[in-house]
């Protein structure tokens, strides 16, 4: 249950509790009056921690302390959360063999970066009639990256474009983490210096 939705002291409606005490043991089910002025006479608040139990299960504990410690594990837990992105590359069916290499090497360096990418080739007027040289150019930009991708979602028509999704394989993604790890031991190492 999230921070915010818990109830205290007053807030919680029942009639009885089951209680826990400030130093984590059991008190045994108890009306809630007697456990509010128990959390009180500690100086402390009792917080309703389970209230889908039968009945709702409290504990006594500093309420702002416990709300502070919460939103610093969830900051993180963001912090060693990395969200994917998803990069697009767009081109035409009738794209130049340059410029197919120019995009494949875009494509290489987002997936290097651990990024999803979606290839995407957009069909205009009569071009429409001819998918066929879309999956041509998909395929030979799969050619041009060789091994470095694995195939999320193969090509396929959608409306007006025709698209696949590449991701990066695991190897290059436990590089990629490496590289970052010894990039923050050597901020630390940096930082531990400077303070010397």
């Amino acid at each position: 249950m999230a921070v915010k939705d818990l109830r205290i002291n007053e807030q919680i409606r029942v009639r009885e509790v089951r209680l826990i005490d400030g130093d984590g043991e059991q008190r045994g089910v108890l009306p809630v009056n007697e456990a509010i002025q128990l959390a009180q006479d500690a100086g402390l608040d009792l917080v309703e921690i389970a209230p889908n139990a039968n009945p709702p299960v409290c504990k006594i504990l500093d309420y702002g302390k416990y709300k502070f410690d919460q939103e610093k594990r969830n900051r993180e837990s963001k912090k060693k959360q990395k969200l994917l992105k998803m990069k697009e590359i767009r081109m035409q069916p009738k794209i130049e063999k340059h410029d197919m290499e120019f995009k494949a090497k875009h494509i290489r360096d987002f997936l290097e970066d651990g990024n999803k990418v979606k290839v995407t080739i957009r069909f205009r007027g009569r071009e429409l009639a001819h998918t066929e040289l879309g999956r041509v150019v998909l395929e030979k930009i799969m050619e041009l990256l060789g091994d470095s991708f694995v195939i999320d979602r193969p090509p396929a028509m959608e409306g007006r474009f025709m698209s696949m999704i590449l991701n990066p394989k695991a190897s290059i993604k436990a590089k990629q983490k490496k590289s970052k790890e010894s990039d923050t031991k050597e901020e630390t190492a940096d930082a531990k210096d400077e303070d010397a």
